[in-house]
């Protein structure tokens, strides 16, 4: 049995506490400091009020990313889908022969 354990991580200057699973940890690290490099890395870039605004961006990027990502997948299951139907009409026709 996986236990969750307390971390503490520091995203846009700010201290949260947050239980993850251990075995999540590493990944869940691995995210705030993708994070912490984007912001950064949006500050260089970009005139911003608060970190707030550099947040929104970053989120605002992966988000996108994520549905490209989505998107890029169910067409791709649709066109494995489409195959495999031809596979199977192909091997059908074949067995009745």
């Amino acid at each position: 049995m996986d236990e969750d354990i307390l971390i503490s991580v520091d995203i846009a200057d700010r201290i949260y506490k947050v239980k993850v699973a251990r075995k999540e940890e590493e990944v869940f690290r691995k995210a705030v400091n993708v994070v912490k490099n984007k912001t950064n890395e949006y500050a260089k870039m970009y005139a911003y009020k608060d970190k707030q605004d550099l947040l929104a961006m970053v989120l605002l990027q992966y988000v996108t990313s994520y549905i490209k990502l989505e998107d890029e997948h169910i067409f791709s299951d649709g066109a494995l889908l489409g195959k495999l139907e031809d596979i199977d009409s192909i091997l059908k026709e074949e067995l009745k022969n």
